[in-house]
């Protein structure tokens, strides 16, 4: 009996530490970006080019993500993640930091009602290009949609 509730256990463990969604892979390439992320089969694709830089959104439901391209100004990933945390921490909403990754990061924010709102940036470099992933500009995301988004970055 002693073996079944450990087994139990360690399956409902790793169960809850796994991205509520497994979503399958989503190619951008045919939206103007060579990269790849795990998103909604059916979700809404939109590019917007601004000359100098690319944003495209991956929107369905809960999944609201927002992708800048831009020419690469440094291939220093933990310089251009400072450069985004401080951004992020000049903000008046800002509350706290909830991971912190080599590469991107979580965070809470207070919306002006007092609820807690989150976030996240991911930075990828690949090739002359820079990729910052984060939630779409509207919207309000639990922290488990923003972790959802931000493991789905490939």
């Amino acid at each position: 009996m002693r073996g079944f509730l450990i087994l139990l256990a360690i399956l409902l463990l790793s169960a809850c530490s796994e991205p509520k969604a497994s979503y399958p892979e989503m190619d951008l390439m045919k939206h103007g970006l060579p990269i790849k992320i795990n998103a909604p089969a059916d979700a809404e694709v939109e590019m917007n080019d601004m000359l100098l830089m690319k944003d495209v959104t991956v929107k369905k439901d809960n999944f609201y993500m927002q992708i800048f391209s831009s020419d690469v100004i440094t291939t220093d990933v933990a310089k251009i993640k400072t450069e985004k945390l401080n951004e992020v921490k000049f903000k008046s909403s800002f509350s706290k930091i909830i991971q912190d990754d080599a590469d991107g990061f979580i965070f809470e924010k207070m919306r002006s009602d007092s609820t807690a709102n989150y976030d996240f940036r991911k930075i990828k470099i690949q090739g002359d290009k820079q990729y910052i992933f984060q939630t779409g500009l509207i919207g309000k995301f639990s922290e488990q949609d923003v972790r959802d988004m931000y493991e789905s970055v490939n």
